[in-house]
């Protein structure tokens, strides 16, 4: 024992010296920092503001310029001012910086905006003119034109999105704005921040600190964040924030740093060094962007997915929720002083939320910052943060104030918010008609419908009302507006900036697309290699001027190739387009800083393609061998390649649209080709189209590189001269150089109409869905008995027993069978992402879910539930068989008996979070669509329509029938509305099990509301439903019967049931050792997440996980599975005699219905390729005006050939081209309702084909009517039928040609480039520019395997094959066509059906293609 004594004293005497020596060294070091101060301090204000104290390695503190700044610097500088081990860390580091710049009464900008009368109308078309088809566009456009002149009404009605709106958002206040869809909340963020919209009409003003709009730069002062979440899908999250930082610079930030250093020192104040290096940190140029995309990281929680890219619908990359953190991130990252966010919380959790809109507040509340958010389902701990509330409705503010005293007009409006109720929920329900009874409380008046208007003169005379029109009525004083409030400059940093990172970031895109690269100059090199053995050595022995235009017709296949290599950049320049809009109106570049970037990543790489070209044709076709010549003939074809890449850049520019595009891409080089003087020589082109001939690009290039070449001493005896005379070319040397200038001065020019055309140009087909008064009234009233589902209490919430829905319910009942599964140990892992390797992963395998274990049951409705990147909705496609990617282990069993995906797929359905359509099929239409394919073949029709109208009426969607589905975020119906469908088309499947993810995301309360009773509904009848859930209402929640939840790293935490008012729930959790009690009225949703945090985790030192395996709950659920899992006695797995639910028969028909309601409506495929069809009939016509009446030469037959091999060669390639769009944007749809087991692949790919056959019909009618009248053939009735005939043929194969690559593609820049290797080789043995006699003996075997051979001997043969009239030669034109082509009159029915053949070796091709692969990663 006294051993014990001595020994703790010994210890005391220790632990003091320990203890005063560490004061001793924390003195000495704070000495020290406080000597570099004083020295730091001592410089002038420019150079203190480049450098920082900080500590060195030998442990004293050095003056360091922040220029040399470095990694290690920066992730040390950020841990010590930011103590992550704080839960208040964002608060606390905010409010050091705030009291840094009060020390020296240094006041920051704010912004007040203002907003009186404000007016925003637009006109839409009513009546059958909105649904868009091929006849009614043209119409239209013959009404638009009539319109315009005056000689026929304007049938637009006009319609008002905001009415006579007026208010003030004050700095340092955080606003919700509170509204239904459709209430014009959008409309109203967009106004105030200075983004108009095309095709709206705006009156009244908008102000900033006095200023209006056109005072200063909105787009740079205020930042919008849009509901939409668009990204480049390649790059990270992290280098997605980082490039919008790059771009909005730093603001005033460094003169408000300059400034607070000179005070300081006047002061003599001395900061703390690494509070000081960091805010220098984050307004330095080339280290801010990394400081505040760190910083954003960390508030967003996004960390976890900094270095995973963002992905899209094909490229797996981050989840819903991240990506709605991301696109509210690239506006934090900037120095912008008020914040319009829109919907930031669709896809997140309730917690997620929460810690966001609240370290949203602490900015806004330090930093007197200006926000204006609207959200949908705030929760009402969420809610509560709060300042103010702007409640919106049919376009009127029906209350403008704070937050705390909303419920007290409303009570002076008569209505009351029931306890347990949220507030939030309460304001957006009361606007609606079918739930706004349920809440009056004035028993002393009758109730009566208070309709929004009614609403804002009530708030008009309310004392909150009268307060907010005397604020307006003192106007703002601009004297009070600090000079650093309001931003002036157009762009946040200088262009040459703004360049370097738009540069940097289209490295990264090419690094990341290297395959699409390799493969399109993979596409160059096979086709040089093709020309280089078609025309071998064909110059060995040149002696006739017809030797010579064989040779010239290497050279125009060789500019061909080139020029349509650069087709490639059509659709990747369009697909980069959306987020172009997007930042060209935050101002974040000027449009050449986008457009150059790409043509200077993709010179060198041109310059290299070509260089290999050239070495492979040249020498296999034996050009002039001197060392001058090669580097002329390179140097043009190089130039070629720019000019190319520029061209097709510019038509994207121009047409923004994947179909119209490639129609005019294909438009653009038939004009190239027409005019390059090959195909029609100078002298017979008509004098009124020599403009024409001079400003092809083409006929430069042609001239050059055949005076470079016929002008060599190759070419003697004056044989050259003849050959480019016999052609029309000029003969003078110096048209090389001519012909090299034109080419720079158009690629030049192209460039310079891309950055015109991106400035000012809109985005294409920008229409938002609206919706007329009477429309809304029909919305709210169609359901009367609605307003008896939304009570006080779920009972009252989801009241089934009330009469009418009772007789709702007996008015049909489609039988089906209650099924239950179980999953025990289910692991799902991916391969570990490169870039997370990179950053120091070793593991091969990331897991993504860990051995989860569970069961659902019929009349059980189960909540999935987790933070965001829980793995959520990994888990609902591993349960539902949707993954095709990653590692899956474990057991699924449905009712006992493994799970086989092929009978699952009949008896169950999958709501899925991206809500994907055919998006131009009306809502009837895709519901009835659904049903005919997945209902019993047993159901009859009439009993189908009763079934879908039934679940239209549930879900109400009967508003809405007619309306076209649309494209997200571009046309149709709304996110709520899309939402709403996509649970229909699942519903009227009548499935036993159904998987729903995230059914109430991006809805308001009610519209929530509709939905979950609809669930609750399903449930009740028996079947077993799932749904993930982020952000759920108490009411919404305890709908709920057990809930599944998740925690990061994909482990389960709680699997049980929920409880009445949650109290399983409650029970388990306050049971944990160290888990705080939930507040009164608290979310328990909201409580469960916050408390499960890892952050939590650390605090208790607990895992939950562990915590949950080793409970009584675990236990209880382990046995309910093996019970479950006992098959009883007689029980038979499910099985279905075919593998679909209808035959294939039904399944061609139905696919068919749905392609021709497509087709029909497809104004850019289809009234487009009409119209080019009769363009270039048009063109043609005038080109080759009455030359098919000329068979006097060969010149001529040459000619009328030339006019022939347009149908082979560009109308062919543009039909491939333009169907690609098409197909492509189908096959997302496809891949979800073949996964849905709808139909097969064949009876899909079919009728994609057969839908093609009457409009390449009636495309080939109109170009082949146009075309031969006016050329000039001969009238007779079997030659103008064969010439329709061959037109037809060659235009359908290419169709089904396009279809093909685009199967067997992932994407449309691969299919682009393998549809260049056909098109040219079916080029280069069409049978055009080297006929099948002057090829090699041992290379005309493949023009039989050419269609485009077959194509032009069709054409050709139809029309000449039996004319008997002599050429100047002394042949006949029938012994000219055999003895030149090769082509005979009597193989005019091998030709045809060789041609029908290819047709359907092709749709082969597609449909096993269809059938096999697939490209959608999940």
């Amino acid at each position: 024992m006294a051993h014990y004594r001595v020994s703790s004293e010994v210890e005391n005497i220790m632990n003091r010296d320990r203890s005063h020596r560490k004061n001793e060294e924390e003195d000495e070091e704070e000495a020290l920092k406080l000597a570099a101060m004083e020295k730091l301090q001592r410089l002038p204000t420019y150079d203190r503001a480049r450098k920082a104290v900080l500590k060195g390695i030998t442990g004293g503190f050095k003056e360091i310029d922040m220029k040399d700044l470095g990694l290690a610097e920066r992730r040390e500088l950020f841990d010590r001012v930011m103590t992550m081990d704080d839960e208040d860390w964002h608060g606390e580091y905010l409010r050091r910086l705030k009291s840094r710049f009060d020390r020296v009464s240094l006041h920051l900008p704010t912004i007040e905006v203002r907003f009186e009368d404000l007016n925003v109308t637009a006109e839409a078309y009513a009546g059958s003119k909105t649904v868009p088809t091929v006849l009614n566009s043209y119409v239209n456009l013959l009404k638009g034109i009539g319109t315009k002149i005056r000689v026929l009404p304007d049938r637009k009605k006009r319609i008002s999105i905001l009415n006579d709106v007026s208010g003030i958002i004050k700095p340092g206040r955080l606003t919700l704005l509170l509204g239904p869809p459709g209430s014009g909340k959008s409309t109203l963020l967009k106004a105030l921040s200075g983004k108009t919209e095309t095709g709206l009409r705006s009156t009244g003003k908008v102000t900033y600190n006095g200023h209006e709009l056109h005072e200063f730069v909105p787009e740079r002062t205020a930042g919008y964040i849009d509901q939409y979440d668009v990204h480049l899908p390649d790059l990270t999250v992290r280098e997605t924030l980082k490039f919008s930082a790059k771009c909005q610079g730093v603001g005033t930030g460094y003169d408000m740093l300059a400034e607070l250093l000179r005070r300081e020192k006047d002061l003599n104040i001395k900061p703390d060094p690494y509070l000081d290096a960091l805010m220098k940190a984050s307004v330095i140029k080339g280290h801010k962007e990394y400081v505040v995309t760190d910083y954003v990281l960390k508030v967003l929680g996004l960390e976890i997915c900094a270095d995973t890219i963002v992905g899209n619908h094909m490229k797996r990359g981050i989840s819903g929720g991240q990506k709605k953190r991301v696109t509210t991130g690239e506006m934090l990252v900037g120095p912008v002083g008020a914040f319009f966010m829109d919907n930031i919380s669709d896809g997140l959790d309730s917690s997620t939320t929460f810690q966001i809109v609240k370290s949203i507040k602490q900015m806004i509340h330090v930093f007197d910052k200006t926000a204006l958010i609207s959200l949908l389902q705030p929760p009402p701990e969420t809610f509560e943060l709060f300042d103010d509330v702007i409640i919106l409705g049919e376009g009127h503010i029906v209350y403008q104030g704070p937050r705390e005293d909303v419920l007290e007009f409303f009570e002076f409006m008569g209505f009351k918010c029931p306890e347990r109720k949220g507030i939030a929920d309460y304001l957006q329900e009361i606007l609606s008609k079918k739930d706004q009874e349920q809440y009056w409380a004035n028993p002393e008046l009758p109730y009566r419908y208070v309709t929004a208007k009614k609403f804002e003169e009530g708030f008009k005379i309310h004392h909150f009302g009268r307060a907010m029109r005397s604020q307006l009525a003192t106007p703002f004083d601009r004297l009070k507006n600090h000079r650093a409030a309001l931003t002036r400059t157009t762009y946040g940093a200088s262009k040459l900036e703004l360049l370097k990172a738009c540069l940097e970031r289209e490295s990264i895109l090419m690094k990341r697309n290297l395959r699409t690269f390799v493969l399109k100059s993979l596409q160059l090199i096979i086709n040089a290699i093709l020309i280089g053995v078609v025309f071998w050595q064909q110059k060995n022995y040149p002696s006739t001027v017809e030797d010579g235009i064989i040779y010239m017709g290497a050279i125009y296949l060789e500019v061909q190739m080139i020029v349509f290599s650069g087709f490639f950049e059509l659709p990747m320049t369009i697909d980069k387009l959306p987020v172009f809009y997007k930042q060209r109106h935050f101002s974040f570049y000027p449009s050449w800083a986008f457009s150059l970037p790409t043509s200077i990543i993709t010179f060198p790489l041109s310059f290299v393609e070509v260089f290999i070209v050239v070495l492979i044709t040249y020498f296999t076709i034996g050009y002039d061998l001197t060392v001058p010549s090669f580097l002329k003939h390179y140097l043009v074809l190089a130039l070629c390649g720019q000019m190319s890449y520029g061209l097709f850049r510019c038509i994207a520019a121009v047409t923004r649209n994947h179909v119209v595009s490639n129609t005019m891409g294909c438009l653009a080089v038939m004009w190239l080709m027409t005019f390059s003087g090959y195909v029609l020589s100078r002298n017979q082109v008509h004098k009124w189209l020599t403009w024409a001939y001079w400003t092809s690009p083409m006929m430069y290039i042609q001239t050059a590189v055949s005076v470079n070449e016929f002008r060599s001493e190759s070419w003697k005896d004056g044989l050259g001269v003849a050959v480019l005379k016999s052609r029309g070319f000029f003969v003078e040397t110096y048209w090389y150089w001519i012909g090299l200038l034109a080419l720079i001065l158009s690629t030049i020019l192209s460039n310079i109409i891309t950055s015109l055309c991106l400035a000012f140009l809109k985005q294409y087909g920008i229409s938002k869905t609206a919706v007329l008064p009477d429309e809304r009234e029909e919305a709210d009233s169609n359901n009367t008995t609605g307003r008896d589902y939304t009570g006080t209490t779920m009972e009252r919430f989801f009241d089934r027993v009330v009469t009418t829905r009772t007789c709702n319910d007996k008015k049909l009942r489609i039988p089906f069978k209650p099924l239950y599964m179980t999953f025990e140990n289910i692991t799902y892992s991916v391969d570990t992402p490169k870039e997370m390797k990179e950053k120091g992963i070793r593991e091969n395998k990331l897991v993504l879910l860990n051995g989860l274990s569970g069961a659902f049951r019929p009349g059980v409705l189960t909540a999935l539930m987790g933070v965001s990147g829980a793995g959520k909705t990994t888990l609902m496609d591993v349960l539902a068989g949707r993954k095709n990617t990653g590692y899956i282990q474990g057991e699924i069993y449905v009712s006992g008996f493994p799970k086989k995906q092929d009978s699952f797929a009949r008896v169950s359905g999958y709501c899925e979070q991206s809500d994907i359509h055919s998006p131009l099929l009306t809502v009837y239409e895709s519901l009835l669509y659904s049903a005919w394919l997945r209902l019993p073949p047993d159901i009859d029709t009439h009993t189908r329509e009763l079934f879908i109208e039934e679940v239209m009426e549930l879900i109400e969607l009967k508003a809405l029938r007619e309306m076209l589905v649309g494209y997200v975020g571009i046309s149709g119906l709304s996110t709520e509305q899309r939402k709403r469908m996509t649970i229909a088309v699942e519903l009227v499947a009548n499935p036993s099990i159904l998987f729903m993810d995230e059914p109430t995301s991006g809805l308001d309360a009610r519209a929530a509301a509709i939905v979950m009773r609809t669930v609750r509904n399903t449930v009740d009848t028996g079947r077993t439903v799932v749904c993930t859930i982020h952000q759920p209402s108490i009411d919404i929640f305890e709908s709920f019967d057990e809930l599944f939840l998740l925690t990061r790293g994909g482990e389960e935490i709680y699997v049980g049931p929920i409880g009445h008012h949650s109290s399983q729930l409650i029970e388990y959790f306050e049971g944990i050792r160290g888990v705080g009690k939930i507040k009164e009225g608290y979310n328990p949703a909201t409580w469960a997440l916050e408390v499960t945090t890892r952050a939590q985790e650390d605090v208790l030192g607990v895992t939950f996980a562990q915590v949950y395996k080793k409970s009584n709950l675990y236990r209880r659920n382990k046995d309910l599975i093996k019970e479950l899992n006992n098959i009883p006695p007689h029980a038979q797995d499910i099985h279905f005699s075919t593998k679909y639910s209808q035959s294939y028969l039904s399944q061609f028909q139905a696919c068919l219905w749905k392609q021709h309601k497509s087709y029909w409506r497809n104004v850019p495929y289809n009234a487009v390729r009409f119209s080019f069809g009769a363009a270039v009939g048009i063109m043609y016509g005038i080109i080759f005006w009455s030359l098919g009446k000329r068979k006097g030469t060969r010149q001529d037959i040459f000619n009328s050939v030339g006019a022939m091999s347009t149908v082979v060669g560009f109308l062919s390639s543009q039909s491939a081209a333009t169907v690609r769009p098409v197909v492509i944007a189908e096959r997302t749809v496809f891949y979800r309702e073949a996964g849905a087991g709808m139909y097969s692949a064949l009876p899909y790919a079919f009728s994609q084909v057969i839908i093609e056959i009457p409009y390449t019909m009636a495309q080939a009618c109109i170009y082949g009517v146009i075309v031969y009248g006016m050329i000039g053939y001969e009238w007779t009735a079997s030659k103008f039928f064969l010439n329709i005939f061959f037109t037809f043929i060659s235009i359908l194969y290419s169709i089904y040609t396009g279809i093909m690559v685009i199967s067997v593609s992932p994407n449309q820049e691969i299919a682009s480039i393998l549809n260049g290797v056909i098109s040219t080789s079916w080029n280069v043995f069409s049978g055009f520019t080297i006929p099948r006699p002057r090829m090699h003996v041992w290379l005309r075997w493949f023009t039989y395997v050419c269609p485009g051979w077959w194509g032009l001997y069709g054409l050709t043969i139809a029309q000449y094959g039996d004319v008997e009239t002599r050429l100047d030669t002394g042949e006949t034109v029938v012994e000219f066509m055999k003895n030149y082509y090769g082509y005979e009159y009597n193989f005019l029915w091998v030709v045809s059906l060789t041609l029908i053949a290819f047709s359907m070796f092709f749709v082969f091709i597609y449909a096993f293609s269809v059938k096999i692969l697939n490209f959608q990663k999940r």
